[in-house]
Formats: structure tokens, C-alpha cells, sequence
């Protein structure tokens, strides 16, 4: 067991069990082979097995479990130990244990221990370790964190006024309109500090200036709106935004007030403009479901695959499991029909779609024939989707039967349906040997024809 050899697994899940498996494996009641396994270099098994143990009040050997994964100097074995230590109200342990990890340079040990001084009464030292890094968005973002329980917000403001007075153009072109800020969040965190100091103007102020002003589909400034309650700013911000996160956000304040036709008014004109339909379709059918409101549901999702290019393999997916989970799978079939007549071929991301379909009416030995049948059949991909839903039938034996025909391909799915059959040994082994096939890099003058591309 080593870091490298650890940290490879973490990252690829390969040649281990990956963290699902593991929790299949706690749920059928096999303990005792997670426990066994966590004493054997399964990183995944250790840590389950020694949270269940930290659980059930048994720190000290919870610890011990850990205690071959922390020796090898990896991170995350560390940082899960001191999470425990945390957990069980021994922080200054959990300190003592990070500290030379975050002294040695680990960035995300340098954040995490950074946050556990803050958390224990030693803002100061947290802040202190963090100024220097303030040109890293990770690290500048832990500064702002930690400056609040140290009393230093001015300070953290301070450092990013500098760096966003100090933003330079993106290129050598005079009339380049674009900065390079750094950290490029500089703004956003500055206005999160304004923001708790009661400086609302001046936090909204800023986050106007952003150019970016979408982050992980959330839009700061129309949160920081729906906070405080000002919900006509947040109607007319919404009203220009195109990325539709923050006519999202209006939804989902008059949702949460009970407003729902409000709600959907507001998704409704959105949609109406341009391409809006595009950015809101998906949020406006759920809030259609969530009110049972199942036929209008699926009128957005056909108006949007309506359009011109709208016929897309992830949105007919989306809008079939739909009608699936409403019940109405024969009438996703029909669109399906309607759908090959028109191209005249019915493409495997679009077949699987129809698998799904017909299971859900009973027909999955038929929709398995058309499958055989299907010019995409014989591959991996295709035996992959049939052994899905024959396992999601209860078929396992059928299931595993289908993947033989590519042995070398989908041991993961394979070692799932060997423990849901008890196999446990086997479904062990086969994680083990398993290597994906590794990726290639660069650009090549021979394009593959096969998924994935």
C-alpha cells in the first residue's frame, strides 16, 4: 500500500471497490467482508468501515483501521481521520495531525486545516497562513472564510481591492474589454464580505461588475437579491440575465411562498424570448411535476425537442423518462415512432431510450429481441444497456450472460451484479484486476466511429 498507488484508485476507481459497491455491500449485510477488505488496501471499505465503527462509538478502532492508510502520508486517508477527530469533538487533535501537511504546502491540506483553526478560536493563524496565497481562487476563497471567525474581514477586503484594481487586460489588444483578475472571484468574495457587514448596496454594486455571472448554474447577484427579500430588483435583474439562473431563482422564491402559478409565469415569459426555452425548460418541468401538473410537463419538453436541433439525444431521454414516470410509457413510444419515421433510422442513443420504454410496459423480452436486432447490437455499449435493464428486472443471470459476449469490457457493472447474486468473492476479484483502458491524449488524424467518441 502507498499514497500513489492509493490516490490512482481514489481518482479512476480502478482495481478497487468504488464507494457504491461498498454501501451495496453494508446494505446486503456483508460486514464482515467490507471489514475484512479495509484491512487489506481497499480504501473505500476502510473508510465505511471505520465511520460504521466511529458511529457505533468504537473511536479507537475506527482509528486503527485508518491508521496503514494515514502512515502511507496520503491526504485523503489524513483528512477523512481528522474529519473523525472533528467529529468527535477532538479538534486539537485533528490540528495536530493536519499541521505538518499544511505546512509542507498541500493546498487542500493548507484550506482544510486552515478552516479546522478557524473553527476552533485560531482565526488569526488561519489568516495568517492564507494572505499569501490571496491570487488563488481556492485559497482566497478559505481567506474570506476564515476572515469572518477572525474578526479580519477589513482586511480580506482590503487585499481584494488591490487585486481587482490590479486586473490587467486578457490580451495585447487595446480595445480588449476582458480582465485578468486573480483570483479571478476577487469580486464575488469581496461582495459576500460586504454583504455581512450589512453593505448591501455596496455588495450589489459589485457583483454588477462581474463578467462572469454564473458559477455551478447558480447566479450570486439573484441569490444575494432573493436573500434580502428584494424580489423587484430581482424580477427586472431576471428580466436581462440570458443564462435564465436567475429567473430560476425568482421560481424558486415564489415557489417557496407558494406562489406557483407565479412561478411558472415567470418560466413561461422567459421562455418566450429568443432561445429561453433552451436555459429553462428543464426547471420549469419539474416545478410542473412537483405541482402534478404532468401534461403540461410534457407539452414544455415537446416544444422544446420541437424546435430546430431540438431533437437531441438528452432531451428525447428527457423527455421519455418523463413520460415513464408518469405513467404514460406507450405514449413515449408513439413519439419515438413518430420520431424514426421521420429519419428513417433510430440511432442506439435513441433505441436505448426506447428499451427503457418498453420495459416499463412489460415488454422487455420484445424490446431485447430489437435489441439483437438493432446495427449497434453486438457492442459493448449496447450489451452494457440490455444487462442494465434485464438487472433492473431481476434477471441477473440473464444480465451477467449478455456481458460474456465482451468479456473484457464493463467489469464494474459485471462485479454489481455478482454481489447482488451473493458472489461476493468474485465480484471482489474482478474489481481488482480491473483497468480501464487508458484514455489518449492529443488530437489524431483518425476519428473513431464508435461511442464514446
Amino acid at each position: 500500500m502507498n499514497a500513489a498507488d492509493l490516490d490512482y484508485q481514489a481518482r479512476t476507481l480502478a482495481g478497487c471497490i468504488p464507494p457504491q459497491l461498498v454501501t451495496r455491500l453494508l446494505e446486503l449485510g456483508h460486514e464482515q467482508e467490507v471489514e475484512r477488505q479495509a484491512g487489506h488496501g481497499e480504501w473505500f471499505c476502510a473508510r465505511e468501515w471505520a465511520r460504521l465503527l466511529g458511529g457505533r462509538g468504537r473511536h479507537a478502532q475506527a482509528l486503527e483501521v485508518l491508521a496503514p492508510y494515514v502512515a502511507t502520508g496520503w491526504w485523503t486517508a489524513v483528512q477523512a481521520r481528522a474529519e473523525m477527530l472533528r467529529g468527535w469533538g477532538r479538534g486539537e487533535e485533528a490540528i495536530e495531525l493536519c499541521r505538518p501537511y499544511a505546512q509542507a504546502g498541500d493546498r487542500l491540506a493548507l484550506v482544510f486545516f486552515a478552516r479546522l483553526l478557524a473553527e476552533y478560536g485560531q482565526g488569526a493563524e488561519a489568516f495568517t497562513l492564507l494572505r499569501d496565497g490571496i491570487e488563488d481562487w481556492f485559497l482566497a476563497e478559505a481567506l474570506v472564510d476564515v476572515a469572518e471567525a477572525a474578526g479580519l474581514d477589513e482586511e480580506a477586503a482590503a487585499m481584494l481591492v488591490t487585486r481587482i484594481e490590479a486586473a490587467a487586460p486578457a490580451c495585447g489588444d487595446p480595445d480588449c474589454t476582458n480582465l485578468r483578475m486573480e483570483p479571478w472571484n476577487a469580486i464575488d468574495l469581496l461582495a459576500a464580505i460586504r454583504e455581512r457587514q450589512g453593505r448591501i448596496e455596496e455588495a450589489i454594486a459589485l457583483l454588477r461588475r462581474r463578467s462572469t455571472t454564473s458559477v455551478n448554474n447558480r447566479d450570486a447577484l439573484a441569490d444575494l437579491l432573493a436573500r434580502h427579500d428584494r424580489i423587484d430588483e430581482l424580477r427586472e435583474y431576471a428580466a436581462s440575465e440570458h443564462h435564465g439562473h436567475a429567473v430560476q431563482r425568482l421560481a424558486e422564491v415564489l415557489e417557496a411562498r407558494g406562489d406557483v402559478e407565479g412561478a411558472v409565469a415567470v418560466y413561461r415569459a422567459f421562455a418566450a424570448e429568443g432561445d429561453g426555452l433552451w436555459h429553462v425548460a428543464v426547471p420549469l418541468t419539474r416545478l410542473l411535476v412537483r405541482d402534478s401538473r404532468g401534461d403540461e410537463a410534457i407539452e414544455v419538453m415537446r416544444m422544446l425537442a420541437s424546435r430546430p436541433g431540438g431533437a437531441e439525444d438528452w432531451i428525447v431521454d428527457a423527455l421519455c423518462t418523463l413520460y415513464s414516470d408518469l405513467g404514460r410509457a406507450r405514449e413515449g413510444l408513439a413519439y419515438l415512432d413518430a420520431l424514426k419515421a421521420g429519419r428513417g433510422v433510430e440511432d442506439w442513443d435513441f433505441f436505448q431510450v426506447r428499451l427503457l420504454l418498453l420495459a416499463a410496459c412489460g415488454l422487455l423480452d420484445e424490446g431485447i429481441e430489437e435489441a439483437r436486432a438493432h446495427p449497434e447490437g453486438d457492442t459493448w455499449y449496447a450489451a452494457r444497456c440490455v444487462s442494465k435493464r434485464l438487472a433492473e428486472g431481476g434477471r441477473l443471470v440473464e444480465a451477467m450472460a449478455v456481458l460474456e459476449a465482451h468479456p473484457n469490457s464493463d467489469q464494474p457493472l459485471r462485479a454489481e451484479h455478482l454481489i447482488e447474486l451473493g458472489r461476493i468473492k468474485d465480484a471482489v476479484r474482478i474489481l481488482q484486476q480491473w483497468t480501464p483502458t487508458p484514455a489518449t491524449h492529443g488530437w489524431s488524424s483518425t476519428a473513431s466511429t464508435e461511442p464514446p467518441f
